[in-house]
């Protein structure tokens, strides 16, 4: 949303140098255009400078400008939900992972280092709820969690956004791939988002040093992840759906079955990459 993002691009002569010694990253730098795609690809910067590089790596998140230009202009789509997210002081009695679910809507807390706690909302909503980010908050979730609300009074202290997913899981053309949530961005109810982007990271750079050309590589990269990151995927629209179900139904299928479906989630995410 016209912020700068980090720019990371793999030069063709220096490819296996940098596969060994690490990555030199130039920061400022937003990429304007690709061309050939096939590879060398032709990339242009917005500080006019650009050059040929043997193999492109779209990690620049949801709103990726790589996926955007080599794979698919479609924006973000929204999965029906609006959030909140904040750090506070953590109260005593939460010391562990706990989410508190209402009609429509659901509460998380994560106790984190320094005596913080990480604090997730979220609503069914078809639009974005205007207003002061606050006071939305205290006027939807004040009856279980006021200790934490209360020690909101800065708007710039909550980040609010919609809960969104990439239109399409996609990994890219020819010699340029998307890692991370630039492929597979979804809603953060699995909370697998980093774990998933850390993993694409070593599995691409296995395929890149085991393949004979960078696009056998890319080829590789995508069979062996995408299995993996689908299961997610259809996990986490199966756990919106659980979610959405009648209270009373809801809360009678997770106390019958709620340990059986959380194992049956992650289990798969256990096997090796």
């Amino acid at each position: 949303m016209g912020e700068r993002r980090p720019c990371l691009a793999l030069p063709r002569t220096e490819l296996h140098q940098i596969l060994r010694e690490g990555v030199p990253v130039q920061l400022g730098r937003t990429i304007r255009s690709l061309e050939n795609l096939d590879g060398p690809v032709q990339v242009d910067f917005d500080d006019g400078s650009g050059g040929h590089y043997d193999l492109v790596v779209g990690a620049d998140g949801l709103r990726s400008t790589i996926r955007r230009l080599a794979v698919d202009p479609r924006p973000p789509v929204p999965v029906g939900q609006h959030s909140w997210r904040f750090l506070a002081a953590c109260p005593p009695e939460v010391i562990t992972w706990t989410v508190m679910l209402g009609r429509g809507s659901s509460f998380l807390t994560v106790p984190v280092d320094q005596g913080l706690v990480y604090a997730y909302a979220d609503v069914t909503a078809d639009s974005e709820p205007v207003g002061d980010p606050i006071g939305r908050l205290r006027q939807r979730f004040a009856a279980p969690v006021p200790e934490l609300l209360r020690q909101l009074d800065d708007p710039n202290r909550v980040h609010v956004a919609p809960i969104e997913q990439v239109a399409a899981a996609g990994w890219g053309r020819g010699a340029v791939v998307l890692v991370g949530d630039a492929a597979h961005g979804m809603s953060p109810n699995m909370a697998e988002g980093a774990a998933l982007a850390f993993e694409d990271a070593l599995v691409l750079a296995a395929c890149l040093r085991d393949a004979a050309t960078v696009t056998d590589a890319v080829a590789a990269f995508v069979a062996r992840r995408s299995r993996r990151t689908g299961w997610v995927r259809t996990q986490t629209h199966r756990r919106d759906q659980t979610r959405n179900l009648p209270p009373a139904l809801r809360d009678l299928t997770l106390r019958a079955f709620g340990r059986r479906i959380f194992q049956s989630n992650y289990r798969p995410l256990l096997e090796p990459i």
